[in-house]
């Protein structure tokens, strides 16, 4: 996937050369003028002040290193994007505000979406795999935002079975993003950098606030999850008569909890055609025993009703002791909302036994 390619620019130096400098075209007096403006230019452009060279003008166009580690290239900044929800949440908690989103589901019950405004932004579709390319295309967009998956190679919204006519929104203007990779901080820098390039203060006002908050809350959970030595934690996400755990490799958040001190169980044989995850039946479910399980959060309570039906239940010792909670399953691009999950979680680890298996 490139970038389209830049559309011709015209310039006076463009139009000054030889080919265009016919007799018949001009006069002397108009030759004199030309010639002038030329030599104008190139000591213009030879006497620009260091400052403009090192910075470029605003007239330098735009470029963004994307989570596939390609460069992409526009002729001007882009003002009219479209984004996933999630990516959308993440731009407009540093003030730049898409003319467009494309959902996983309803984004009013999406838990990953709750409290973002999106007045005023037209939504192109609220259901995994569906794209309304056509309402796309008249709002001209000059660029497309959504996550880079590196386990899928493509952007939110390109992934393998979506439907074909969707992943055309593609054709309507370059698709960007940072990865989905080993740290949700990283990904949230990644979009600070995104919106840095866009014309963002990424520092002033809320969204500098909500830097400060996190790195708070992250210090509060460091302490808590040293308070608490030996604690495990399993991530989880029970469906049908399947009781899915997480692999930590592949939930960048799980990956973060790790790193601070909380000790996520990483399973032993993840799916091999979709390694997110190592699904085993329900007759299994005491194969790994945490001191305190984690939710899904994307679809609790009904993965918790789901599991609390299954005979099996109650040889989880955790789940026996009620130790659990929820975890924010893939959805996490902001700063505020980091720091409002880890305050939860810290609570959560202070309540725990970690001498519960």
């Amino acid at each position: 996937m490139t970038s389209r390619p830049r559309a011709p620019i015209v310039t006076l130096a463009a139009l000054l050369t030889p080919r265009l400098l016919t007799p018949r075209l001009l006069t002397p007096c108009l030759l004199t003028l030309c010639l002038l403006t030329l030599c104008l230019l190139t000591l213009s452009a030879c006497g620009s002040s260091g400052a403009e060279a090192e910075t470029g003008s605003k007239d330098d166009g735009w470029s963004f290193v994307s989570g596939d580690g390609k460069t992409y290239t526009l002729d001007q900044k882009p003002t009219r994007i479209i984004a996933h929800a999630y990516a959308a949440a993440a731009l407009m908690e540093f003030g730049i505000k898409p003319v467009a989103i494309y959902a996983d589901g309803p984004v009013k019950d999406d838990v990953g979406l709750k409290g973002v405004d999106f007045r005023g932004i037209t939504v192109l579709g609220e259901t995994w795999g569906k794209i309304d390319v056509e309402k796309a295309a008249t709002l001209r967009p000059d660029l497309i935002v959504g996550d880079w998956w590196p386990a899928e190679k493509a952007y939110s919204g390109m992934e393998g079975g979506v439907e074909a006519k969707s992943k055309k929104i593609a054709e309507l203007a370059p698709i960007v993003g940072p990865s989905q990779g080993d740290s949700i901080v990283e990904l949230i820098e990644g979009y600070e950098k995104l919106a840095s390039s866009l014309g963002a203060d990424v520092t002033a006002g809320s969204a500098g606030a909500a830097k400060a908050n996190f790195a708070e809350a992250l210090d509060t959970f460091k302490k808590a999850a040293a308070a608490k030595p030996g604690l495990t934690a399993l991530a989880i996400s029970p469906y049908d008569d399947k009781y899915a755990v997480a692999v930590p490799k592949y939930a960048p958040e799980l990956l973060d909890f790790q790193k601070w001190g909380l000790d996520v169980i990483t399973p032993k044989t993840p799916d091999k055609d979709f390694p997110y995850w190592e699904t085993l039946s329900f007759e299994k479910v005491d194969q790994y025993q945490p001191d305190l399980l984690l939710f899904d959060d994307r679809n609790y309570p009904n993965n918790y009703e789901t599991l609390e039906k299954a005979p099996t239940a109650q040889t989880i010792e955790a789940f026996k002791a009620k130790a659990y909670t929820t975890w924010p399953a893939y959805w996490m691009h902001t700063w505020s909302t980091y720091a409002d999950q880890l305050n939860r979680l810290t609570g959560e680890i202070e309540k725990a036994d970690p001498d519960l298996t």
